[in-house]
């Protein structure tokens, strides 16, 4: 504990003199709209020119952001992230019931800034190290009698942590997956309580539309979503993206399912984790944060896989080929192969997971 609070300061102190972070300023303007009685959805962030793109409910958990000066947010938000990686490292080895030396935790956690994932989550200010922790905390640790409540919240912050929702109802900790909803549940009610006329027009209109939040071509947007918009020169029917991711984030998903039960429930929240990313509309590289507790996981079944795993995010080769302005359009095959490379080694991880599994059923 005490290494991750050094490591969480210095984090603060880098943060504080910093600032300034792209999405902070937006999460930041969405709190300071709420206060306001502001319509969130109808303008853009003036600092930054972005929208905010999340639910009513993330807004009004971003009310305290506005309350406190820019380079104060950004310290208590660069530690709190740097803390989160930290500890998601703490519990994933707990997990597999192995210990977490502080010296260990705070090396591994200071070298995960070398993954582009989250190295783009401090640089932009981003939620998702915070989202990542609460969801392993919920999954990973003893069910008890709040648990699945906070799986539930974060589904109401970012909605695709629906998936761990389906998780839970299929490992058997069914309790846990029905606080999980009802948590879900309050979050879209205390969004319609706070911002009414916000929370009808985020509920009804454009959900689904990937453009909402950004480019869906961008090479950053690493999920089937953005694979096919690349492919096929414009955003794919809704049609076809549910043909094609449905099934690959069952698949995954259904991996990490056989490995829960087979008493490996780190691995098994991994790979639900990665039908997460794979299945959702827009997954940007910082969203691909779980990268880490994937890489800690691995590292006890396979250094080998471990350290391939580890590489990819390192060398960022979806930006090897020529991105931005529309240029994914004209990526030929091997630009394809490189620029889907997130995407691409979810998939690899659990087509490995699954052959380990059937050999060992085999074996046995």
């Amino acid at each position: 504990m005490a290494w991750i609070l050094v490591l969480a300061l210095a984090a603060a102190v880098v943060g504080g003199l910093v600032g300034g972070f792209t999405d902070l300023h937006v999460y930041r303007y969405a709190g300071r709209a709420v206060l306001d009685g502001a319509q969130v959805y109808d303008a853009d962030d003036p600092v930054t020119g972005l929208p905010f793109t999340y639910p009513p409910f993330a807004a009004v958990v971003m009310v305290p952001l506005a309350l406190v000066p820019g380079w104060l947010a950004a310290a208590l938000w660069t530690g709190a992230s740097a803390a989160c990686v930290a500890a998601a490292v703490v519990l994933v080895r707990h997990a597999d019931g192995l210990p977490a030396p502080g010296w260990l935790v705070a090396l591994v956690a200071t070298a995960s800034i070398a993954l582009e994932p989250v190295w783009q989550n401090l640089a932009f200010g981003q939620v998702n190290a915070v989202l990542m922790l609460a969801v392993l905390v919920d999954l990973l640790r003893p069910e008890r009698r709040l648990s699945g409540v906070l799986v539930g919240i974060v589904a109401g912050l970012k909605l695709t942590p629906l998936v761990f929702v389906v998780l839970l109802l299929l490992v058997g900790r069914r309790s846990s997956a029905g606080r999980a909803a009802l948590a879900f549940a309050a979050t879209v009610a205390i969004g319609f309580a706070a911002m009414p006329a916000a929370s009808s027009s985020y509920w009804t209109d454009g959900l689904l539309d990937a453009r909402r939040v950004g480019p869906p071509q961008l090479a950053h947007n690493q999920s089937v979503s953005g694979a096919l918009a690349r492919l096929l020169d414009g955003p794919p029917s809704t049609v076809l993206w549910l043909c094609v991711a449905g099934p690959l984030a069952l698949a995954l998903l259904g991996v990490g399912v056989v490995r829960w039960r087979r008493g490996d429930p780190a691995l098994g929240a991994c790979l639900a984790a990665m039908a997460m990313l794979v299945a959702s509309p827009v997954s940007w590289s910082h969203h691909w944060v779980w990268a880490v507790p994937v890489a800690v996981v691995l590292w006890e079944r396979s250094r080998w896989a471990a350290v391939a795993w580890t590489a990819v995010f390192v060398a960022r080769p979806m930006l090897w080929p020529p991105w931005g302005e529309e240029r994914e359009y004209d990526w030929n095959a091997a630009d394809h192969l490189v620029g889907n490379a997130y995407l691409l080694a979810a998939l690899a991880l659990a087509a490995g997971v699954a052959v380990t599994t059937l050999r060992l059923r085999r074996t046995r």
